[in-house]
């Protein structure tokens, strides 16, 4: 027999009491401070100040040690943080060409001007796990040679010099902003590309390797990566010109991808292209090519019923939070509901039971 389950404010109470229990975790262990978040899982939380729409380390490193580690939960958090927080101005554009990189790749050219600049990345380790770290011996890190970071030229500005490389169409008109007016499509690419900034990497990427087996006709090449620091800027209207108030960690990515051209435009080169914050290399790979796919009506080409084509269904499912939402809510109580239909089942049996017992007499 069903019965309604009772508890109500004691029981949600005493969840939170173990959830902060579990989430200190052995107390013979020395807590977990965010600082130490902030520095040594940068790359979590570079995650979830980019889907969390929201440029605050030590915030988001908060919100990850809240969240025992899940990231959707920490985003979560942040964008409720988000939205208490007073909107005092907009700042101006930031200038990527003049990024101070830590790290600059391109797989278009070998020698590209101010050259290939690694930096700390995982692409050319073993993907051994390193019992070194666990044994606390950190001495084993070979010393690097410091150079100072610096600005360099884009890769796809030699391209557009050459006619290579598909101008982007340009607009004055400011864009709606996605933080504070809810999605609505069609949209354009300006809008498109906030919301890919914003949406679940895991999503992009299986989305991104979907074009890559065949499904958007997107052949790209990564024309260039690069990873810095940029300038925020913010206009002052008393004083009539713009000052700088922030540096902030962007992950840039133009992906150049085959075009074939048309009887109005010569045989060239069209781009992809991804923005993120903080260092995330993967997310602004897999942007530019979701981005670049969803194209295909501004560059006059076939819709193939790619599901990286099909913009409705890219951007109403691509934000995390949303998508949380709506699932983990079947978790929480549906006991009418589900009385209702366990009725209807009952009564749908019991009638065909009946009629089977009929039909035999």
């Amino acid at each position: 027999m069903y019965v309604a389950a009772k508890g109500g404010e004691e029981a949600i109470a005493a969840a939170h009491t173990w959830l902060a229990e579990a989430r200190r975790g052995d107390r013979s262990l020395p807590a977990m401070s965010t600082a130490q978040i902030a520095e040594q899982l940068a790359l979590a939380v570079a995650r979830v100040m980019s889907e969390g729409s929201l440029y605050d380390i030590d915030l988001a490193a908060l919100a990850v040690q809240q969240a025992r580690g899940d990231l959707i939960e920490a985003i979560f958090l942040i964008r409720a943080y988000r939205t208490t927080l007073p909107r005092l101005g907009s700042s101006r554009p930031i200038d990527t060409g003049a990024m101070i990189c830590e790290r600059r790749v391109s797989a278009t050219f070998k020698d590209i001007p101010g050259g290939q600049v690694l930096g700390p990345t995982f692409d050319y380790t073993h993907r051994l796990v390193d019992f070194a770290l666990a044994a606390g011996d950190e001495a084993a890190a070979a010393k690097i040679a410091e150079t100072a970071p610096q600005t360099r030229s884009r890769v796809s500005d030699h391209l557009g010099r050459e006619g290579l490389l598909r101008d982007e169409p340009r607009s004055d008109a400011t864009p709606p902003d996605l933080t504070r007016t809810p999605l609505e499509l069609p949209a354009e690419r300006p809008l498109r590309l906030q919301a890919l900034a914003r949406a679940d990497e895991g999503f992009l990427l299986g989305l991104a390797y979907s074009t890559q087996r065949g499904y958007g006709r997107t052949h790209a090449f990564v024309g260039e990566l690069r990873i810095g620091t940029v300038q925020v800027a913010v206009e002052i209207p008393e004083l009539g010109f713009a000052i700088d108030f922030a540096e902030i960690v962007v992950t840039e990515c133009e992906t150049v991808n085959q075009f074939t051209g048309s009887r109005t435009e010569p045989a060239q080169f069209t781009r992809g292209y991804g923005l993120v914050m903080g260092r995330c290399e993967r997310k602004s790979i897999s942007m530019s090519l979701v981005d670049r796919a969803l194209q295909w009506q501004e560059l006059g080409e076939d819709n193939v019923g790619a599901p990286a084509q099909d913009a409705e269904f890219v951007l109403m499912h691509s934000d995390n939070i949303q998508a949380t939402g709506f699932l983990e809510h079947i978790k929480l109580p549906h006991y009418v509901d589900f009385q209702a239909e366990l009725q209807l089942i009952r009564r749908l049996r019991r009638e065909a039971t009946e009629a089977q017992m009929e039909a035999a007499e």
